[in-house]
């Protein structure tokens, strides 16, 4: 065994003193010796990509501390009221009687965001609904009264101020349009009564539509929400969707859930479409809505068999069901049965994509159209018009003749008389479609349409150009009782 083992020692000891010659050898030839003063010209770099921007910090602390000083606790109130039931007409109340109901006072709560030093506020319409007062809380805090400048229940979006103010926290609005799938967002709020709390997830889905506001506003409902698994409960509405570099990148909204709490998916809807509902609440008191002009089909309804009649399951896009005359989309050339891929160079393929881009601009706008006509590519400009065909600046005070009666918002004296925050007054019921189908008499002041709480003739006008049927609420004032009357639209 000796004898064996003998050979194998020497040669790994010749094998280890050769490497320790060579070595020796190299090092010196070179100079590279590891002393402190020689090691600095060994190239080192900074592992940047020069040129770009630094990555955004996946850490939250900076986003959190900032967005929780902008986010605000709101109260509301309802005072009691009584509802007088008209839907069986005044033959029937005359011989039987008004069928009355009374509800009671009722406290809600929910989110907002400051989006300017001086106390302007953004929350979601249906946090403020009908409420006869609104406080809000700060995060230092101080409590104050907040006055309703404007609300949009088909963004369900709503404006408040805080007046008096001149140096509160507040939160700047990101690019919702930079939002990626898969990117780090945080949801901040007062849910279930409990002071600011911030929860993280990431943006699951983008141009998302649940029918949530369809169910107040009608067709003129806007939906193309961000999804996010950012956890959400009651009281989370109106609060802020806010990225890890601490902007404003979406109001949160809704919840998809069976149970009423959260079970995993949360809807925000994007800041483009709040920045611009809020200047045009801030700056007309109602929001300029744009309209292409067209209908399409929607392709999450639609069966199989109906896409595949269009071409829908072999073409990207959305497919022009119809067009209506005189429309700038019928002036741009746009025909049924073209499919419409970009705006202003941004996809879209689903009806809430197109109401998601729309909501930005303004009547008088100019888009860029990216379509496809018998698969041939093709672009053309549109121009964007108000509900009325026109790019007029519609005014919420301003009085509007709409089937034969002559309607007006109510002035701050004849609120404050009445002891409500908005209201409209049919000034002169006329003889037309309107007197006709609702007997309404002069006098009537109008508070609510579908339930919606209205202070704009605009807003009347919006909720019945997209709907068949509307049903006003409202009063005469020296009477007891709110009084419902259905209206369908002129033919």
């Amino acid at each position: 065994m000796r004898n064996r083992l003998f050979p194998v020692i020497v040669t790994a000891a010749l094998t280890s003193v050769t490497t320790l010659f060579v070595a020796s050898r190299m090092l010196t030839t070179t100079g590279s010796h590891f002393s402190a003063s020689e090691s600095k010209s060994v190239p080192v770099n900074y592992v940047n990509y020069a040129g770009t921007a630094a990555p955004a910090s996946a850490g939250f602390e900076m986003a959190a501390e900032s967005s929780v000083k902008a986010v605000v606790h709101i109260k509301t109130a309802t005072a009691a009221r009584i509802i007088t039931d008209n839907s069986m007409g005044d033959v029937f109340g005359q011989l039987f009687g008004q069928r009355q109901y009374y509800i009671p006072s009722q406290v809600g709560s929910g989110s907002g965001v400051v989006v300017s030093p001086d106390g302007y506020i953004v929350t979601n319409n249906h946090v403020v609904a009908d409420a006869s007062e609104v406080t809000v809380t700060f995060n230092d805090r101080y409590t104050a009264k907040a006055r309703v400048v404007g609300t949009d229940p088909s963004t369900d979006i709503a404006v408040l101020k805080v007046d008096g103010e001149t140096d509160i926290p507040f939160m700047e609005f990101g690019n919702s349009d930079d939002v990626r799938l898969g990117q780090w967002v945080l949801a901040v709020g007062f849910p279930l009564n409990l002071d600011a709390t911030v929860t993280a997830g990431i943006v699951s889905a983008k141009g998302r539509a649940l029918g949530v506001n369809k169910q107040r506003s009608g067709a003129s409902a806007i939906e193309s929400f961000i999804q996010t698994d950012a956890a959400v409960n009651p009281g989370n509405s109106g609060g802020a969707l806010v990225n890890t570099g601490g902007q404003l990148i979406g109001i949160n909204s809704a919840i998809a859930s069976p149970t009423g709490t959260y079970t995993g998916y949360s809807y925000a809807i994007p800041a483009n479409i709040v920045r611009k509902v809020v200047n045009d609440l801030t700056r007309y008191g109602t929001v300029q809505r744009a309209y292409m002009g067209i209908e399409y089909l929607d392709s999450r309804s639609a069966s199989p068999e109906a896409l595949a009649a269009v071409g829908l399951d072999k073409n990207e896009g959305v497919y022009i069901t119809g067009v209506r005359s005189n429309s700038g989309a019928a002036k741009a050339g746009l025909k049924k049965g073209d499919f419409i891929t970009q705006i202003n160079g941004v996809a879209v393929n689903s009806p809430s994509d197109v109401q998601g881009q729309i909501a930005r601009y303004h009547p008088g706008d100019n888009i860029t159209v990216l379509f496809s006509r018998n698969n041939k590519p093709m672009t053309t400009t549109v121009k964007l018009t108000n509900i009325s065909g026109t790019t007029d600046i519609l005014k919420s005070n301003s009085p509007v003749k709409l089937m034969g009666a002559t309607i007006r918002p109510l002035n701050t004296g004849e609120k404050s008389k009445l002891g409500i925050e908005k209201g409209l007054i049919v000034s002169d019921a006329g003889t037309g479609a309107f007197a006709q189908q609702t007997r309404i008499k002069k006098g009537f002041v109008i508070t609510g349409i579908n339930n919606i709480a209205v202070g704009a003739v605009t807003d009347l006008q919006q909720l019945l150009a997209s709907n068949q049927a509307v049903q006003i609420a409202g009063f005469y004032p020296g009477t007891q009782g709110m009084y419902y009357y259905t209206l369908k639209q002129a033919n």
